[in-house]
């Protein structure tokens, strides 16, 4: 079910929006043990810790040219999880056939380019149409549920609609650049263009996720949308955890995320 804005009850305060969820993204531990080759670090045991940290879900992109995550890795993690598996992949006829292999709990459909270091942008929903909407059907046909990355447009999130997805994942990547950039106002464009794309999203009846590049520092505005049903965080957290431990990264980050939630009832508490 889609998230949706606060509302007030009788007393005229607004009512608690539904908890918020933490996909974890696995890839670069995988990243790093392809990197010597071997077996170590194993992803499976990087997304034990995620959960024990306080993860509900776990996501992994098997990329066209496996350059982190490979098929066994899915093979293991969808039969060894005690949480929901998000599979990241292109729309191709190879990822579809895995994917209705292994049938996760969603797949979220992205742009995939070799040359790419990690994923770049959003998907073209608008100008895929006609490919996608058999593509996602396929998928749901399995018992999949069906998320497209895309950009927090107005136009894009109306093609989403119109080729049948589950949720969209907004791309939160500019945001978190110009945060970086100490860009106060470009921040501010690029926040008020996600709570805009997560209103449309979730009045078209689409579960709203966002991720890619979120921090500690930049997590908490996007918590606070209402609409937002869950994040997706990885590289971020797997770099945290060089320094303090999986579980630690994503416990702190899981508290940053329920703090920004639940400010709007924390005015006139005490103690």
């Amino acid at each position: 079910m889609p998230a949706h804005r606060n509302s007030l009850n009788p007393e005229g305060s607004p009512t608690r929006p539904a908890p918020l969820r933490l996909g974890v993204n696995i890839d670069h531990v995988a990243t790093l043990r392809n990197a010597r080759g071997g077996v170590h670090p194993d992803p499976l045991r990087a997304a034990h810790l995620a959960i024990e940290g306080g993860a509900d879900g776990i996501t992994a992109h098997l990329r066209e040219d496996r350059r982190h995550i490979s098929d066994t890795d899915i093979s293991r993690l969808k039969n060894e999880l005690t949480r929901p598996l998000n599979l990241e992949m292109a729309a191709t006829d190879e990822m579809l056939q895995i994917a209705i292999r292994h049938v996760p709990n969603a797949c979220c459909l992205v742009p995939e380019r070799r040359e790419e270091r990690t994923t770049e942008g959003g998907l073209d929903v608008q100008g895929s149409v006609k490919t996608l909407k058999p593509f996602v059907a396929k998928l749901q046909d399995a018992g999949i549920r069906v998320s497209l990355f895309i950009e927090p447009d107005i136009k894009t999130i109306e093609a989403a609609a119109a080729v049948g997805a589950d949720i969209v994942e907004l791309h939160t990547g500019r945001y978190c650049n110009l945060a970086l950039e100490h860009d106060a106002a470009g921040v501010a464009r690029e926040l008020e263009r996600h709570a805009k794309a997560a209103r449309a999203a979730a009045a078209a009846g689409l579960e709203v996720h966002a991720g890619h590049g979120l921090t500690y520092n930049t997590v908490k505005p996007i918590s606070r949308m209402p609409e937002m049903a869950e994040l997706n965080i990885g590289h971020f957290l797997i770099g945290e955890a060089i320094f303090g431990g999986l579980s630690a990264a994503v416990r702190r980050m899981r508290l940053l995320m329920d703090e920004a939630r639940d400010e709007p009832f924390r005015v006139g508490r005490t103690g």
